[in-house]
């Protein structure tokens, strides 16, 4: 009776692995990572225009520190550049102006915009960004990384970006 037994538990793992086995070695559909992946390694395929503005050049007009808050410079890519806003050591907010000419998707949602802040159209994104577009090219935006950082401090830093300065990159 425990050889038979014995021999059914010992018949019934190993089906267990044969069968996982196999199904573990079938292919998978692609994720749409993986598709994302295949479209942007196309031939002919850039990920960044050749006229696109050098991220360093955008380190200019970003907001300085000051009002006990620190900036601190986190990325800077061709068309790109990034800097958090902390207070008392904490991430407050992110700061960023990207150059639209690589994603005209990103200009395009400020077409229908009825707000403007310091006079460039501006739009909410979500409810911790609010951002707007410089000379129809650069899109500035704030992120709140705290519950305290409302939209009113995310409007209020967007103006202390040097926004004419940026207007005349073009």
């Amino acid at each position: 009776m425990v050889k038979s037994l014995r021999k059914l538990v010992i018949v019934g793992l190993l089906s267990l692995l044969l069968f996982t086995g196999i199904t573990a070695c079938s292919p998978q559909p692609p994720s749409r990572f993986d598709q994302a992946q295949q479209e942007s390694t196309k031939k002919g395929v850039k990920a960044v225009a050749k006229n696109s503005e050098q991220g360093s050049s955008f380190n200019r007009f970003f907001p300085k520190s000051g009002d006990g808050y620190e900036r601190v410079y986190t990325q800077e890519k061709k068309g790109f550049a990034e800097a958090k806003l902390k207070k008392d050591g904490k991430d407050m907010a992110m700061m960023a102006i990207s150059d639209t000419i690589n994603t005209p998707s990103a200009a395009a949602k400020f077409e229908k915009s009825t707000t403007k802040i310091a006079g460039y159209p501006s739009v909410q994104q979500g409810a911790t960004a609010t951002a707007l577009l410089v000379g129809d090219r650069f899109q500035v935006k704030v992120l709140s990384r705290s519950p305290e950082f409302t939209v009113g401090d995310r409007e209020t830093w967007l103006t202390k970006f040097d926004l004419k300065g940026l207007a005349k990159l073009k």
